[in-house]
């Protein structure tokens, strides 16, 4: 590409103004980053996006030309693609500063100005994520603000936004796509509709793909590729598979101690996975290939018994996350169990008495599970230590009481959250959990509907009738209730050789014991049943 059609393409160029400073230049960075910096008096400043990555590489094209505004300037064009290219020039009209701008423009003749799309980060735990669908088609126009694409992450599915306008030229990873990892090219657009025919056949460049990054976790600092193109000459290719035989005939296999986990956690054995690492070392690189050719089904029979029929379900992403957190928590909280049997008659006379008025205002009817959400929240304002997590130098205790309530879909486990609780009234509640569990029926719920909860309600007896279980705690929280169904008893009357009925509902408040002592437990549950019994008091 020119250095004409680089500022004919560039819009920042054509509104700078004239400045009057002794020296300045532009930069435009080819990578797939955003982001920009100001650099003055020959010191860098970065305003935005993401971090660049510093080359040494030399230049290999000078060209020269004239920019209109009565100076000559020198264009430098690097021969990679991901090192910068500059113009610069003494006595400029530019403003005082050196702008870069982080937009992946091609640095090869044969492609017009573009702008690569990676998969981005939408949750904090979020590591890859899976394409739902495209709500645009290549050829369309997009605006800022305007809805990409479905993304589904470790969370929910999130909808990903535009950031510049322009066209689509080019959708890398269709609907349906899966575990593509963060930072990697899912699509391509252009600023010119004319440009849309160039990329039918575009393919992603080696560089864009987040591999690398990855494996150089597990080996030397990547700011030093020279050393580490050194380090496999030590221990030729060809060896490797001698070492690998060494290792695994023996009573060790050398492998990296996060590898090992990964392998645990996994079912993986070792013996099976090759070794890339130094002397045939398994590296977490090599389980996560296993991982994946198993995932495949290239080697799935290995796993099953002779004579059995099975299919292989494979795993949405909310379920292993629910996985990992799950199996962190059994492993790492110190969880113990307490019950209470709770009367739920006037609870019943109670619901029973305020849905006729809910139904007249046009609310949502209220449910039981409702008046156990309330009568939790305002048991924590009662006891706070209960409404804690533990952060290992200190405990932090809440002062919202935020209530997560555990919904089960099609999709997997969901547990969006209710904010202020114990400020809210029961109707309030009635319609806010109906939204949220539709929601997460629809696989629809933001980050905002299931982050920053402090407590957890899990109900399992008026859906399924489950009489009494005992739920795992959600980390970072320090306490779960588990809610079972109500049964009718038969209780000693008011007088003495008389007996009435009763119904009665089972609650397990499951305790990390680092934060919660049993008195304090106990307590909890006294003034959780202590509202359920007398579910007026609520009100007041």
């Amino acid at each position: 590409m020119s250095a004409a059609q680089l500022l004919r393409h560039s819009r920042k160029l054509r509104s700078l103004q004239n400045a009057g400073c002794e020296r300045s230049s532009l930069v435009r960075y080819f990578s797939s980053s955003t982001g920009s910096f100001v650099k003055e008096n020959g010191v860098g400043k970065r305003t935005g996006g993401t971090r660049f990555s510093k080359h040494s590489q030399p230049a290999k094209e000078l060209e020269t030309f004239s920019l209109g505004v009565s100076r000559s300037y020198t264009w430098t064009r690097a021969s990679n693609s991901l090192i910068p290219s500059a113009v610069g020039g003494l006595n400029g009209s530019f403003s005082c500063g050196q702008v870069a701008s982080a937009r992946p423009f091609s640095s090869g003749a044969d492609l017009p100005p573009h702008q690569e799309i990676g998969m981005p980060s939408l949750s904090p735990t979020m590591t890859e994520g899976n394409i739902a669908k495209w709500l645009k088609k290549e050829g369309d126009k997009v605006s800022p603000g305007e809805v990409l694409c479905e993304v589904e992450t470790d969370k929910a599915t999130v909808e990903m936004e535009c950031m510049e306008e322009g066209y689509l030229a080019k959708i890398i990873h269709g609907d349906g796509a899966k575990e593509i990892k963060v930072g990697e090219i899912i699509a391509v657009t252009v600023e010119e509709e004319a440009d849309l025919e160039k990329f039918k056949d575009y393919k992603p460049s080696s560089s864009a793909e987040p591999a690398a990054p990855a494996e150089s976790k597990a080996q030397p600092e990547p700011s030093q590729p020279k050393v580490e193109e050194k380090a496999p000459t030590k221990t030729p290719e060809p060896k490797a598979p001698k070492n690998e035989e060494v290792s695994q005939s023996g009573d060790r296999i050398f492998a990296s101690p996060l590898a090992r986990k990964l392998a645990e956690d996994n079912n993986v054995p070792l013996s099976s996975v090759k070794g890339t690492g130094p002397d045939g070392r398994i590296l977490k690189a090599d389980i996560e290939d296993y991982l994946a050719s198993v995932a495949k089904g290239g080697q799935r029979e290995a796993f099953a018994a002779p004579g059995l029929s099975y299919v292989d379900i494979p795993n949405a992403q909310i379920r292993k996350v629910t996985a990992n957190r799950l199996l962190l928590s059994k492993q790492t909280i110190p969880h113990y169990y307490l019950t209470v049997d709770a009367r739920v008659d006037k609870l019943v006379t109670l619901r029973r008495e305020l849905n006729p008025l809910q139904d007249a205002s046009g609310g949502k009817k209220i449910s039981i599970n409702d008046l156990v959400i309330k009568a939790a929240a305002l048991a924590l304002r009662k006891v706070p230590q209960c409404n804690s997590s533990w952060m290992n130098d200190f405990i932090r205790q809440y002062h919202n009481v935020n209530i997560n309530v555990a919904v089960q879909t099609e999709h997997g486990l969901f547990v969006p959250v209710v904010r202020d609780a114990d400020k809210k009234g029961l109707g309030t509640i009635a319609e806010e959990v109906k939204q949220l569990a539709q929601k997460a029926r629809d696989n629809s719920l933001k980050p905002a509907d299931y982050e920053g909860g402090t407590f957890t309600v899990s109900n399992l007896g008026g859906p399924f009738g489950i009489k009494q279980f005992c739920a795992i705690i959600n980390p970072p929280q320090s306490a779960i209730l588990a809610i079972g169904s109500a049964e009718k008893r038969v209780i000693p009357g008011s007088a003495d050789g008389q007996y009435e009925f009763g119904s009665f509902m089972s609650a397990t408040l499951s305790c990390d014991h680092r934060v919660i002592d049993g008195a304090i437990g106990a307590e909890f549950l006294k003034a959780f049943k202590g509202y359920i019994e007398n579910p007026t008091s609520m009100l007041l």
